[in-house]
């Protein structure tokens, strides 16, 4: 795989994604060195943990009445998405909590999992070694693919013009800002090397997603202590 830091000193967040959303930020996260697995004891513990705090910071509302959440359902509105249909993926969790809370993926896929709903932002996990080249957020121009599944079959799709994607010089890693991921780049049990999105928007301030990328870390060490992290912000207002 590319070096991480030289990896993330090339991926970008196009200005039309900006002007849609001046207050949107990105902290990227790259972790090399993961041991990977299925469900465990300790990514458990995480996820159980984070289950728990996010009910507490629900207090039985609903989770677009948030204003964490109701503001990614006007952003998904600003290009064309309606939220009630294809849900910002931290609403998609948090509308899981109850009563049986949240699936178990795998290790990994349970602790970014685990920090999205504690931390109510949309949090997505890629592996790296699947990429070609770097991640960029754009808005599409309606010809790139996206691989997904329709009925257990692969299928490729395409998303719709001006929508925003994820993506690598290969196609669209993540459809719908952070609707659904492609299934080319998703996190498995072999994964060693991820790439982790933290999508912010207001209220959440630079020092929320910090500590949300603190959270990912701590958790990520929790399932290896060998990992070793990066992180790059992107943001449309002055350092």
């Amino acid at each position: 795989m590319t070096d991480p830091q030289e990896w993330l000193a090339a991926a970008a967040v196009d200005d039309a994604v900006f002007a849609l959303r001046p207050d949107y930020r990105a902290l990227l996260v790259t972790a090399d060195g993961l041991r990977g697995g299925t469900s465990d004891e300790v990514s458990e513990r995480v996820l159980a943990t984070a289950e728990a705090t996010a009910r507490d910071r629900l207090g039985g509302r609903r989770p677009e009445e948030l204003p964490e959440l109701a503001a990614w359902r006007e952003a998904y509105r600003a290009f064309g998405a309606r939220p009630q249909r294809t849900r910002p993926s931290v609403e998609a969790l948090l509308r899981r909590l109850d009563p049986d809370g949240l699936p178990r993926i795998d290790r990994i896929t349970d602790v970014y999992n685990a920090v999205s709903v504690a931390h109510l932002l949309p949090l997505g996990g890629e592996d790296r070694a699947a990429y070609t080249g770097p991640p960029r957020l754009v808005r599409a121009d309606g010809t790139e693919p996206f691989d997904s599944t329709a009925g257990g079959e692969p299928v490729v799709e395409h998303p719709e013009p001006g929508e925003v994607v994820w993506r690598d010089d290969a196609g669209v890693t993540c459809r719908r800002w952070n609707w659904r991921q492609g299934v080319r780049t998703r996190i498995t049990t072999g994964t060693t090397g991820a790439l982790f999105v933290l999508d912010v928007l207001d209220p959440l301030t630079d020092d929320d997603a910090h500590a949300a990328a603190d959270a990912l870390t701590a958790g990520l060490l929790a399932l290896g202590p060998d990992a070793v992290v990066h992180r790059r912000l992107f943001s449309a207002r002055p350092a």
